[in-house]
């Protein structure tokens, strides 16, 4: 055991040595802030080793425009401390002045790259002198063993005051320190001024014995002064109204609200929306010169800005412009939302009565969540859709040429404007939309019933297929009822004529069909007409004197002469074709025709169903048009009593007439010789398929009697297809309605907003004709009636409201710019295109929780002739907004002072000579800034950066 333990021991001894061995002190280092510069300087070796690309490539964070930082955290005793280093991605070229991207570093000391070290702490600055003494010195000497000649800054006091010290190493001859802070209140009064201020920078190279004002000291001085135009006053407003009021002037009326800047605006009808450019911000640069006294100072402070070598031109724009519409902002997007929400729900009822019966089982849910205007709002919006005297608009006007790939409905027409009504009634919640849905259907049955016009909705026409079902069936209704009504009249004029001419005939005792028949029918309208009268005596002479110079030869006369008989029967005849007959030597007269019936989209498909379902037989379409066949075929042989079946298949469908002409001497010529009279009978033989034994098209034409148009029946019987489309309407699906109002509201908002004026902005026609784009594409799903509750196409949907959100908001920025920049277009569209590459890629991202939004600080340089322009938008302030104004910094500009002026002194020596017994370095031989004071300030604050130059 002893021996055992005794070995324990010495094991114990070597490896107690071997720590002693291992363990290596480095003296040099003696102390930990030693040990701490030792380990800035690391960081900066390592920095400037890297350079500015490696170091974009590695964990450099973006300031500004073309200006990044890295950050390094390093430990000093018991304290922490964070370093870090601001540098441009371009190496060369100069700091200028007033560059606004400048870091504010940078504008107060004039520097490029820097360091700035601070403690991590809650204040983040130095509050102990001796400590921010030290950590300065700490850096200083880091960087002076890497040589390094980068300055660096230290913040101390409070935050508040922005307050530095710094120092930089800038060779083995010169120093410059650097000194920085702000006074919060109770500036001096002599600050206030320009003389004041040059001489508290004289004061820091001169002997403070000296009168200031009676010596020349040449000093170079810059300055920039920032104006910012006053937000409107609706104090002012009111008290100019008051005046009016006191002054007993008869306006005539009640006095008019104040206008707001989108009253002519296309939107305006429906909401009032934030003007997205509050004011703006003007900077006038002075450029650098040489002053010599205080009096210079004094006579430029009374200069006016107009003076100024340059201006620059920002806009203050609104902090909603990067908000989503589900915040404060009202506009066709934010009920473009709660529209999508009430076709997500409309899937829970079956017909549109659900959502507002007291038997739904959830109604009680929707009663407590979603709120039903009064009925006096309900009857207002009902007097704006069906106000009497409505002139039928001009749809095709103002519209965008892509708005038609979107199946909804004009602008103007009657549904689109209910679903913009809709947008606006009870937050457009599916119970609001209900009630004025059901409302809407009752006053469109009312037109009906009445025979009272259709507003909104033309009664002539055919149905454009382009468009959305609800108006095409909106649309067919109203020729529906012009229809019925010229029914009801031409019964009421057939009874009293009735009842006006019975005598007269009695007492002749004329035979009126005997007359009638020998008298030949001739149409009593144009030839675009399709409806037709009997005729005249003199239109029966004028005829018969055509007809018979018709032939050439004195053998056709007499056929003529001869056929007298068959033409006295010839009723309804629309003119010669310029084809003769087959049987008889007759040309052929083509009919007037009834009206094909209107037929819906819905409507077409079921035929369409229907030959699916005949299978691809040829007598199945002939099925579907029997009625339109019969009707051609009776007109056909009322206008040609001699006609055969071939005869109308001639006229009626030329591709089933095989013509031997057309064999021997082609095609080309083929119509003029086949209805030429030296040519007849014309030669030829019906196809196959019309000469198959059974054909449906000859039965049909044996069946057809001989009648013309003006005696038949109508094709279409408007009282059974207008309450057809009312059935429709009243037992639509909700979902089926909801997905039309969805792309009609798109659309019609769309419409709206493309009829603002905003100039010449090509950017903004860009941004609106992808809009159109987009929604054609995201809204093509809904037509389908395949829709289900929460499916992607819900998303999508959504999603397309965003990016109208976003074109909406772009575009009353062109709006507000247009309208402020009539004179002066240039600034217009450079503002713009500037606010679309900000903006555009910012709208929406706050929701997503991006808190680190930036403001919109792109300038614009004014021209000389562009002056004028920006100068009158400064308009002068009235006094509820000057009163607080008591002491000025002079430098107005229509009544208005600077919100704040900068300036920068500056004094450079001549430097040459040795010093210290040390060459001084050759960027240094010619002249250098030895003193520099920028000042930044207004009435209420000062801030003071000081840079001096001393010799080592």
């Amino acid at each position: 055991m002893a021996s055992s333990s005794k070995m324990e021991s010495d094991g114990g001894d070597e490896a107690q040595e071997e720590e002693e061995v291992e363990h290596f002190d480095d003296f040099t280092l003696a102390s930990s802030w030693e040990r701490f510069i030792s380990d800035i300087e690391a960081v900066c070796r390592q920095w400037m080793a890297d350079g500015p690309k490696n170091l974009l490539k590695k964990d450099a964070r973006e300031v500004s425009e073309e200006f990044y930082k890295v950050k390094y955290e390093l430990k000093a005793a018991a304290k922490s401390y964070s370093m870090e280093y601001y540098f441009g991605s371009k190496s060369d070229g100069k700091v200028m002045n007033w560059d606004s991207r400048l870091h504010d570093l940078q504008l107060c000391f004039g520097v490029k790259d820097f360091l700035v070290i601070a403690p991590q702490s809650a204040s983040g600055v130095v509050l102990d002198a001796p400590e921010a003494s030290k950590l300065l010195s700490a850096v200083a000497i880091a960087l002076s063993n890497c040589s390094s000649l980068w300055p660096a800054f230290v913040p101390v006091h409070v935050p508040a005051r922005k307050a530095y010290i710094g120092i930089q190493n800038m060779g083995t001859v010169f120093t410059r320190r650097f000194e920085a802070d702000h006074i919060g209140s109770q500036v001096p009064v002599k600050l206030m001024h320009l003389e004041g201020l040059y001489e508290l920078f004289v004061s820091k190279f001169a002997y403070s014995t000296l009168d200031f004002s009676m010596h020349i000291f040449k000093v170079h001085f810059t300055m920039k002064l920032t104006y910012r135009s006053l937000p409107h006053d609706d104090d002012d407003v009111q008290g100019a109204d008051a005046d009016i009021t006191e002054a007993g002037d008869d306006l005539g009326g009640d006095i008019p609200n104040r206008t707001q800047w989108d009253d002519d605006c296309p939107w305006s009808e429906w909401y009032s929306a934030e003007d997205p450019v509050k004011g703006f911000e003007l900077v006038a640069l002075w450029s650098e010169k040489v002053v010599e006294s205080s009096m210079e100072m004094a006579e430029l402070e009374n200069c006016s800005p107009h003076e100024a070598q340059k201006w620059m031109l920002s806009p203050t724009m609104s902090s909603t412009l990067t908000e989503s519409s589900k915040g404060n902002r009202i506009g066709f997007a934010s009920q473009l939302c709660l529209l999508v929400d009430a076709l997500n729900m409309s899937f829970e009822a079956q017909f549109m009565e659900d959502f507002v019966s007291v038997e739904n089982p959830g109604s009680d849910n929707l009663k407590s969540s979603m709120v039903i205007p009064p009925p006096t709002v309900i009857d207002r919006v009902l007097k704006e859709l069906f106000h009497e005297g409505a002139r039928l608009p001009n749809f095709a006007a103002g519209e965008h040429k892509t708005s038609r790939a979107i199946k909804a409905a004009p602008l103007e027409s009657l549904f689109a404007q209910f679903c913009l009504h809709c947008l606006w009634f009870g937050n457009c919640n599916i119970r609001a939309i209900s009630v004025i849905w059901i409302e809407f259907v009752r006053e469109v049955r009312w037109c009906w019933e009445e025979s009272q016009p259709l507003p909104l909705m033309p009664a002539i026409g055919s149905i454009d297929l382009s468009t959305c079902v609800i108006n095409q069936k909106l649309h067919m209704l109203a020729i529906c009822i012009e229809r019925k009504r010229q029914l009801n009249e031409e019964f009421q004029d057939c009874v009293g004529s009735m009842d006006h001419s019975s005598p007269s005939i009695e007492d002749d005792g004329l035979d009126v069909e005997s007359e009638d028949s020998c008298i030949m029918q001739t149409p009593g309208e144009n030839f675009d007409g399709k409806r037709d009268s009997p005729s005249t005596p003199d239109d029966l002479q004028d005829s018969e004197q055509s007809v018979s110079r018709l032939g050439a030869k004195p053998e056709d006369a007499a056929v003529s002469a001869d056929l007298k008989s068959s033409d006295c029967i010839r009723r309804g005849s629309a003119g010669v074709t310029g084809m003769m007959l087959l049987k008889s030597y007759q040309s052929m007269h083509a009919p007037f025709t009834l009206e094909a019936p209107l037929l819906t989209e819905d409507m077409h498909e079921e035929r369409l169903q229907a030959v699916e379902a005949f299978g691809p037989s040829f007598n199945c379409s002939a099925l579907l048009e029997r009625e339109i066949l019969a009707s051609d075929m009776s007109a056909f042989k009322a206008a040609n009593p001699d006609a055969v079946f071939e005869d109308f298949i001639r006229w009626h469908s030329p591709g089933d007439w095989e013509s031997d002409v057309t064999k021997e001497s082609g095609s080309s010529n083929s119509l003029a010789t086949e209805g030429s009279k030296d040519d007849w009978p014309p030669r030829g033989r019906l196809s196959k398929r019309m000469s198959e034994s059974g054909n449906l098209w000859r039965k049909i034409w044996n069946d057809a009697p001989s009648l013309p148009a003006s005696e038949q029946k109508p094709l279409m019987d408007p009282n059974r297809e207008g309450e057809k489309i009312l059935h429709y309407l009243e037992t639509l699906r909700p979902h089926q309605l909801l997905e039309q109002m969805v792309c009609a509201a798109f659309r019609a908002s769309a419409d709206t907003l493309n009829q603002t004026n905003y100039g010449g902005l090509k950017q903004m026609a860009t941004k609106i004709d992808q809009l159109y784009l987009t929604m054609a594409s995201a809204l093509r799903p809904l037509q389908a009636n395949r829709l289900s509750p929460d499916t992607d196409t819900i998303e999508d949907i959504r999603r397309l409201r965003g990016v109208f959100e976003h074109v909406e908001k772009l575009l009353s920025i062109a709006a507000s710019l247009h309208r402020k920049f009539l004179q002066a277009p240039r600034l217009s569209e450079a503002i713009f295109r500037d606010c679309c590459n900000f903006y555009f890629p910012r709208m929406g991202t706050i929701s997503s929780g991006d808190n680190t939004q930036k403001e919109f600080e792109k300038q614009q340089q004014v021209a000389m002739s562009e002056r004028p322009v920006v100068s009158n938008m400064f308009t002068p302030p009235t006094a509820n907004q000057s009163w607080r104004k008591v002491l000025s910094l002079g430098n107005l500009l229509n009544g208005h002072e600077p919100v704040l002026r900068e300036i920068i002194f500056s004094k450079r020596d001549k430097v040459s000579g040795n010093h210290y017994a040390a060459r001084t370095p050759s960027a240094y031989q010619e002249e250098l800034e030895t003193y520099r004071m920028y000042v930044c300030g207004t009435s209420n604050d000062l801030r003071v950066a000081l840079s001096v130059v001393s010799c080592d």
